[in-house]
């Protein structure tokens, strides 16, 4: 990817894999480039995504395209009501000859773990993927476990069903960095779809490493953002806690979160510094799942209503000069 892999990225070189990835990706998920760019910024960010949208929409293809295309080793669980805590985190299992309990690793030991319609099991198994999510490590049977680095959780869920489905409560939401809304095609895009009789089987050849990938997060964390943008950004995070419309604003984890995305969007765009665009347009992918609205019993509420407060929101606060 570059001519020394030990020294730092510049921010033409990072862009020009940003955009490889972005091509790779594209040759089995096509006409939707923002969500593609959008799940990019979230692994250079170090942050989890939750997809939330209809079933068929290519959610899942996403995900196991970027698994492929990043080099990294993934799994991918397909959660159900009798899903319990230890087939995602792994358990002990007793050596005879040992005379002691063995670790044997769940599907969470990967680098990018898929987790199909995540809200179609129970609470508990849920939060299994907690201390996996916020720390890049399991705790089973009193001993803890280092997960491969980077760690990376793409959830999917159907918003719209509700028969059979657990809705994430808000401390499993705020452990994902972005949540996502893929949308149908356009209809061009879309009709050709359908004469191809869908996307590509072969999924594509990864284009880097995991070398490359730590790489590029590196690279994200040395973007430039100045005091008047991090002034920006903190202005409109606070604005979530203070609009009477909000019962629960941005917390400072999903703070820290945002900045990083904004980071890490910067450097897909090939700058080494971030602008206010970089934070407008990341608002409400950030918080469209952590903002709860006044009134509605604890629930996130309808995302059009939410995301109607987060504009509200942005409209109110001064964009810096």
């Amino acid at each position: 990817m570059t001519p020394n892999q030990n020294l730092p990225l510049t921010p033409e070189q990072a862009a020009e894999a940003c955009q490889r990835i972005i091509a790779a990706v594209e040759t089995v998920f096509v006409g939707k480039r923002a969500v593609v760019q959008q799940v990019l910024v979230a692994v250079l960010a170090r942050g989890h995504v939750l997809f939330e949208d209809v079933p068929g929409v290519g959610k899942t293809t996403l995900a196991r395209a970027f698994a492929h295309v990043l080099g990294l080793s993934h799994n991918r669980i397909q959660f159900a009501s009798d899903l319990l805590p230890a087939d995602i985190v792994g358990v002990g299992i007793y050596d005879p000859e040992s005379r002691q309990f063995e670790f044997k690793p769940g599907p969470v030991f990967c680098h990018v773990l898929l987790a199909d319609e995540i809200n179609r099991t129970t609470p508990r198994t849920q939060s299994a993927l907690l201390e996996a999510m916020a720390e890049g490590r399991v705790t089973v049977d009193g001993h803890t476990h280092t997960l491969p680095q980077p760690h990376l959780v793409l959830a999917t869920q159907n918003p719209r069903e509700f028969h059979g489905t657990f809705p994430l409560p808000e401390s499993q939401l705020d452990r994902f960095l972005l949540r996502i809304s893929v949308g149908y095609l356009a209809a061009d895009t879309e009709l050709q779809l359908i004469a191809n009789h869908g996307a590509a089987e072969v999924l594509p050849q990864a284009v880097v490493d995991g070398s490359a990938v730590q790489a590029l997060v590196a690279a994200a964390q040395s973007v430039h953002v100045s005091a008047e943008v991090l002034q920006y950004l903190h202005a409109i995070v606070t604005a979530t806690r203070q609009h009477r419309a909000i019962e629960l604003g941005l917390s400072t984890r999903a703070a820290i979160g945002y900045y990083r995305a904004v980071q890490a969007r910067a450097l897909v765009a090939g700058r080494g510094f971030a602008t206010p665009d970089d934070v407008q347009a990341l608002l409400l992918p950030v918080a469209n799942h952590r903002v709860v609205l006044a009134g509605l019993g604890g629930v996130s509420g309808e995302r059009v209503a939410v995301e109607a407060v987060l504009h509200q929101i942005l409209e109110g606060v001064p964009t810096p000069a």
